[in-house]
């Protein structure tokens, strides 16, 4: 294998540098835990992003995954493929959709869910109606589309003109979004909650709020669950937590658990704004990725993940609460629901990142300075505690 100071160096001469890495190379995983190459242990509670959610080399991805690759990897949806299908009823049977699409990431999936509000809302009004609303603090992918609806300029500087037929309004505003509709309106686009933008969690009335609006307006709402769903929050989707039901809900991250795979779910009457070539993807939806999908979503239900995720979810923020009151000059605030716990801080959130991966363990930021915790939903209590020991550790070298 390549020695680690090589690697590096190809990979900054020959990588696109869209990405500020950092100086580790993580060449196995098991669990919770990583090792880079030089045989350090890290507890990873990045999860990649949120989307490991059973872990690394778990025994029944790693199986279904060289099974599958043993048999048919690719075909193309100009056939029938039976993975697909199975995941897509699995999918509808456990949430309020009728169908699915299949894509290849999130970014996609959002752009499905967008092509799709604005089919059915031209079939249901105005030619001109496709405005779709999204929120401040948003974040919806990097593609031209999904990163006009992510109402962050600071994703916009250079890739001007961007696309139009989107409204921004700040999140948790319900005042907001019953000004911004109108009759050119197709859709309001929300995450439950904000992962990305720091891991803000909107007021209990929020999202009934804006069901109530959309349906008022007779436009869709359509909830980015990419970091959300697949038990995420400590419900099998974060919409669970308001007793709302979208039109539209997107999927992708802990789908398959590293297989690159997104999902754009509707309902009947939405989804049928799509016909045969109106809308596809030559990779969404194969075997190899769908085959994974149907192994971890059964997983996830058969070990109850979601609800694990609630409980330990309790005791990070619980720990971390402790954490903040020891340190009030270091971190100001801590929120989440279920594994997606985030932590306000004073030091620059990125010093803090880099001392916590010397010590051990692997952690993400998010707004403008909080740190976020997405670890897998297998993650034991014990992990947990040792986890927040080193940020405690860490901010105490922070306070001064």
């Amino acid at each position: 294998m390549t020695d680690t100071k090589t690697l590096i160096e190809w990979a900054d001469k020959h990588l696109m540098t869209t990405a500020k890495r950092a100086p580790v190379v993580l060449v196995r995983g098991d669990g919770a835990r990583v090792w880079d190459s030089d045989g350090k242990e890290y507890l990873d509670f990045t999860g990649g992003i949120a989307v490991t959610a059973l872990g690394h080399s778990h025994p029944k991805v790693v199986g279904t995954m060289r099974e599958q690759a043993a048999t048919l990897l690719h075909v193309s949806n100009l056939f029938y493929i039976p993975q697909q299908t199975q995941l897509a009823k699995l999918l509808c049977d456990h949430s309020f959709a009728d169908r699915v699409f299949f894509s290849n990431s999130g970014a996609e999936a959002n752009e499905s869910a967008i092509k799709l509000a604005r089919k059915w809302a031209k079939e249901h009004g105005a030619s001109d109606r496709g405005d779709i609303i999204t929120m401040r603090g948003g974040f919806h992918g990097r593609t031209l589309a999904t990163v006009t609806a992510t109402a962050q300029e600071k994703y916009h500087h250079g890739f001007e003109p961007l696309p139009g037929g989107f409204k921004y309004v700040p999140f948790n505003d319900l005042r907001a979004v019953e000004r911004a509709i109108d009759s050119r309106t197709a859709a309001v686009m929300v995450e439950p909650i904000q992962g990305e933008g720091g891991v803000n969690i909107p007021d209990d009335g929020y999202l009934p709020g804006l069901r109530k609006l959309c349906d008022e307006a007779g436009v869709l709402l359509v909830l980015d669950e990419i970091q959300t769903g697949m038990g995420r929050t400590g419900r099998l989707w974060a919409y669970e937590h308001s007793g709302v039901e979208p039109d539209i809900m997107t999927l992708a991250k802990a789908l398959a658990n590293g297989v690159p795979i997104g999902a754009t779910l509707a309902t009947e009457s939405v989804a049928s704004a799509f016909t045969p070539g109106t809308h596809g993807s030559t990779f969404g939806g194969n075997p190899f990725a769908t085959a994974v999908g149907l192994t971890v979503f059964t997983t996830l239900m058969e070990e109850r993940l979601p609800e694990r995720a609630a409980a330990t979810g309790r005791l990070l923020r619980d720990q971390l609460e402790a954490v903040r009151g020891r340190h009030p000059k270091a971190a100001t605030a801590v929120r989440g629901l279920g594994l997606l716990v985030g932590m306000d801080l004073v030091p620059p959130v990125g010093d803090v990142i880099g001392v916590c991966r010397e010590r051990g363990l692997l952690a993400l930021s998010a707004g403008d300075n909080t740190l976020r915790l997405a670890p897998p939903l297998i993650t034991d209590e014990a992990t947990v505690r040792r986890a927040v020991e080193i940020i405690d550790q860490v901010l105490s070298g922070f306070v001064k």
